[in-house]
């Protein structure tokens, strides 16, 4: 077994720079949309596999923490990580969209860190319960981690699921919202939100008995101290929730919070105007 380092908390914007310049280039150069969605998660992401999560140069070794990407159809800054950490060969990632083994959405595919299918909403949070509660019932020592999107909550799937966690005492299971306020071509305040509720979600995970936490999704070290903290949790306590307060679209300053950026590739020009990355 040999460990991947897990990178100082300085260190870590570099990677997130680092995925999005990738993760835009390759779907600028292939034609691939769904930017803005990927963009709004990938300072979770890399918090998450540089620093948080236990893992090996072997995507398989049994004892590795898991992650379910669930809201799957933002998923370049997940294979952009993926790609930096050695999982997937750098050819699948550099040709995604043009005859690649990747794809939209993740499937499944366990020689290249991907741990389930995902993109049909809702399901990837019960997947992940599924996972929590089978190593609970084993006595194994990994984490499953769960990225879901606040649209995606809207799911009774994913209600059924918390209500199993919270029943069965999932303290090895941590649920993070990329909570962006847009789901796909709208506000969430516009479809199912209360607009004078900004907590609402917040508020519903504490209600269903998850130990529930709002940080700024943006904020690398807020998030390490955070997934810090929980890291000693065990089966017999509650499960986590993480509210990650998120910009859709962020790294691209024309995409931020433009709902009609969800699919719409931005233009060279779009682009000029301005990138956090560098």
């Amino acid at each position: 077994m040999s460990s991947l380092r897990r990178l100082e908390v300085s260190e870590l914007k570099a990677k997130a720079d680092l995925a999005r310049k990738r993760l835009v280039g390759v779907a600028m150069r292939n034609g691939a949309g769904h930017i803005a969605p990927s963009l709004s998660c990938v300072d979770l992401l890399t918090a998450l596999y540089y620093r948080t999560m236990r893992l090996d140069s072997n995507p398989e070794w049994p004892d590795r923490d898991r992650l379910v990407f669930s809201k799957g159809h933002g998923a370049y800054g997940l294979y952009a990580i993926l790609a930096d950490l050695g999982y997937i060969p750098l050819g699948d990632w550099e040709n995604f969209y043009k005859g690649s083994l990747l794809h939209g959405c993740v499937e499944r595919d366990l020689s290249r860190a991907l741990e389930a299918s995902t993109g049909s909403l809702g399901h990837g949070l019960p997947l992940a319960v599924g996972l929590a509660f089978g190593a609970k019932l084993q006595g194994l020592p990994w984490h499953t981690y769960c990225i879901v999107g606040d649209g995606e909550m809207q799911e009774g799937s994913c209600w059924e699921a918390i209500q199993f966690a919270v029943f069965h005492q999932l303290g090895n299971l941590c649920v993070i919202v990329d909570k962006n306020n847009l789901q796909a071509m709208d506000r969430l305040d516009d479809v199912l939100t209360l607009k004078d509720r900004p907590d609402d979600l917040h508020r519903k995970l504490d209600v269903f008995g998850m130990e529930t936490v709002t940080v700024p999704g943006h904020d690398l070290a807020a998030l390490d101290a955070q997934f810090s903290a929980w890291q000693g949790g065990k089966p017999g306590s509650a499960p986590r929730a993480l509210v990650a307060e998120t910009i859709k679209g962020y790294g691209v300053l024309a995409m931020e919070n433009k709902s009609f950026f969800h699919f719409r590739l931005p233009t060279e020009e779009e682009i000029k105007k301005g990138v956090r990355y560098g």
